[in-house]
């Protein structure tokens, strides 16, 4: 009975009450066995970080039992582990077991992808004997989290070729990736192959949709996609809020905005940051300060230092940039309240932009004293001090970035030819057609010239 308790505890997002009727069944002398400890471990890793102790304590339970090798617990244990960032306690307990079967190799990868351990992630997936389709779900969840999206297409295709058939999670990080590397057309196959097998009713998978249409720059698909989700939450209005704002369009992003709360969809603080940068792309800058005057009373939300990007880049592509900078004075206690590099980065890029070197020197003296080693601020700065002929400085911001040892990330252009995918960086001839790539360039440059 108690076993069966505990699962309910946790069903019913209860965990706490999980881990008291464990403690009520030790009272009363009985003996936990290896259906107790699955559900309480998940009900430890659902109250992580508090849970950390108590999480080691049900552990010890667990060898004093002598159960340290049922498969069904060492699966929970190692989502435990992964989650509380100690992966080398996790790897210890999936080689301790002897017979692992493809739950657990599963848990293993999604514990070192989730960590961001894509190498060690592979190498285990690859060893795999048998591979289910969550097993490829997990690997390609991995390589998206650390947005290696073409890693992600190549995965699909393997997936395809063995004659799998993929769930709603696989399709959404493909779809992710599609809205990354613009790849509409492997965006447009998704949503048919959805469609086919009824898969397209999931409410992340057509929120999923709608980012991908958006990103694409195909909001009309977009928009139809939205509207015909039957219940639509937070996350499918931030989508298309987000999506038509990016999209040039500040009037009907401000219109869905208030749809959403004729809807009774409270928004939530990346509905904000959706609707500020609609009023940055559009340079509606009474509309965006008012809704920010209004985060917190209006809507109860405290303001992030995402949030504080938002306005001051707003204020920056304006021209305003003196009262960007005020409005750091007055908000984040100005250039000796610290405050995130995105907010600083903002305003210096705005100062780039309308040739302000005055304030973006006080920016890159402030950066340069916190020895901030962030690329793209010593950049911009570099570039405001040699577009204003300030060659003295520039060079310092130059010699400061080659002493930090700070790389600047290349370019890259992403273009998407008969369905498949391709990656250009800048200076790589490691394409195989990379010299008639350049004599092709080289021919249309002449004729461009010659014109």
């Amino acid at each position: 009975m108690y076993n069966t308790m505990i699962r309910s505890y946790l069903q019913s997002s209860s965990p706490i009450c999980s881990i008291l009727c464990y403690l009520e069944m030790l009272i009363y002398g009985l003996t936990a066995n290896n259906y107790t400890f699955p559900p309480l471990i998940k009900a430890c890793t659902s109250l992580l970080p508090s849970s950390k102790v108590i999480g080691y304590l049900v552990h010890a339970h667990i060898v004093k039992f002598g159960l340290s090798y049922d498969p069904f617990i060492v699966t929970s244990l190692i989502e435990f582990y992964s989650i509380n960032l100690d992966m080398e306690t996790a790897r210890q307990l999936f080689d301790g077991i002897p017979k692992r079967d493809v739950v657990l190799w599963t848990a293993m990868i999604d514990g070192y992808g989730k960590r961001g351990d894509v190498e060690n992630a592979r190498i285990l997936f690859d060893k795999m004997p048998e591979r289910n389709v969550i097993s490829w779900s997990s690997m390609m969840a991995a390589y998206s989290r650390v947005s290696d999206f073409k890693e992600v297409f190549n995965l699909f295709r393997e997936m395809q070729g063995k004659g799998l058939r993929p769930n709603e999670s696989i399709l959404v990080t493909v779809l992710t990736a599609c809205a990354n590397l613009g790849a509409l057309a492997q965006g447009i196959w998704v949503h048919s192959y959805a469609k086919r097998f009824n898969l397209d009713s999931n409410p992340i998978l057509a929120t999923a949709l709608v980012d991908m249409y958006s990103k694409c720059g195909s909001l009309e698909r977009a928009l139809s996609v939205f509207q015909g989700i039957p219940t639509k939450d937070s996350g499918a209005w931030n989508a298309i809020i987000s999506g038509v704002a990016m999209n040039g369009d500040a009037g009907q992003s401000f219109e869905l905005f208030q749809r959403m709360g004729s809807n009774g969809i409270q928004p939530n603080e990346r509905t904000l940051i959706a609707v500020l940068s609609a009023c940055t792309h559009s340079k509606l800058v009474k509309e965006g300060l008012s809704l920010f005057e209004q985060m917190s009373g209006v809507y109860g939300i405290k303001p992030r230092l995402e949030h504080y990007a938002c306005v001051v880049d707003l204020l920056g592509r304006a021209g305003l940039l003196e009262e960007g900078e005020r409005f750091i004075e007055e908000n984040m206690g100005g250039f000796g309240g610290g405050g995130d590099i995105n907010v600083w980065g903002a305003l210096l890029n705005a100062c780039r932009i309308h040739g302000n070197v005055d304030i973006g020197n006080r920016i890159w003296r402030m950066i340069n004293d916190l020895r901030v080693a962030d690329c793209g601020t010593h950049i911009l700065s570099y570039n405001i001090y040699k577009e204003a002929g300030w060659d003295l400085e520039a060079n310092k911001v130059r010699q400061t970035f080659l002493e930090t040892g700070m790389k600047k990330k290349p370019g890259c252009s992403v273009i998407e030819v008969d369905g498949v995918v391709e990656e250009f960086l800048v200076g790589d001839l490691f394409h195989p057609k990379a010299w008639e790539i350049c004599e092709m360039l080289d021919m249309l440059f002449n004729t461009v010239s010659l014109e």
